[in-house]
């Protein structure tokens, strides 16, 4: 039995569905066509998440017990791989914030957290699934470590533009630890991308670090400002001073 699956099934909210449709653009030619959706919020989700993970226990493997395999240094999680697999938008969150939990509570099974989560990224194709999935896995993963070029690939060659967002929203973690230089890097590898989704994850990634240190974000700022897209010069100085706000905008 698929307690996770089986439990956002009984939350579906048919009322819902047309709603978080236009929200997330499942429109023909939008960036989420042919996504579905059960209708069930992102709060009623994270409480299904919770309330399964206090019955099963850590770690999780759907059926209430320890999977993890120490020979074959992975965890063996077939009701998390059909969840993840959903044609449901919503069932896809569940099992990546379910993957989070685990990756949190379970310290020696986290690259096998990483290997799923990176294995399945066809599968993560909207940007609440990456934004709330992707910086408490790699970014957390990638804290302490010095090479930190995984990321830097998936700006640079990820195939869809989730990927790319999943290298530039990751760096989260690191300005949150005052860690801001891979942010910045990130940026400029994103920096003239075509796609609108990717200007606001990176404005909102500058923005951030600029929260951590302003005058950092201006000397980024400096040299590229006349040339970034608008929408992702708008995002990073969201916090500047008005009168601030409208000279880079006048520039």
């Amino acid at each position: 039995m698929n307690i996770l699956l089986e439990q956002m099934l009984s939350h579906a909210d048919p009322s819902q569905v047309p709603g978080l449709a236009r929200f997330f653009k499942t429109g023909p030619g939008q960036y989420g066509e042919g996504d579905k959706f059960l209708g069930i919020k992102v709060p009623v989700t994270r409480a299904v998440v919770k309330e399964c993970w206090r019955k099963v226990g850590t770690p999780w493997d759907g059926k209430g017990g320890a999977s993890w395999d120490g020979r074959s240094g992975s965890f063996d999680f077939p009701e998390l791989e059909e969840c993840i697999c959903s044609e449901y938008h919503e069932v896809r969150l569940a099992a990546l914030l379910t993957l989070v939990e685990i990756f949190k509570h379970n310290r020696v099974g986290r690259q096998a957290c990483i290997d799923f989560y990176l294995s399945h990224t066809q599968f993560i194709n909207n940007w609440d699934l990456v934004d709330l999935s992707c910086y408490p896995l790699l970014g957390e993963w990638l804290l302490d470590s010095p090479d930190r070029s995984l990321l830097y690939n998936l700006a640079r060659n990820g195939r869809t533009i989730w990927e790319q967002r999943i290298g530039i929203v990751s760096t989260m973690t690191f300005i949150r630890h005052g860690q801001l230089d891979d942010t910045f890097a990130i940026a400029d590898i994103l920096l003239h991308h075509p796609h609108d989704l990717i200007h606001k994850a990176v404005g909102w990634l500058l923005r951030e670090a600029g929260k951590r240190n302003k005058p950092a974000l201006e000397a980024y700022l400096a040299p590229r400002y006349a040339v970034m897209p608008r929408t992702m010069l708008r995002y990073a100085i969201e916090k500047f001073p008005e009168v601030e706000r409208q000279r880079y905008l006048a520039r």
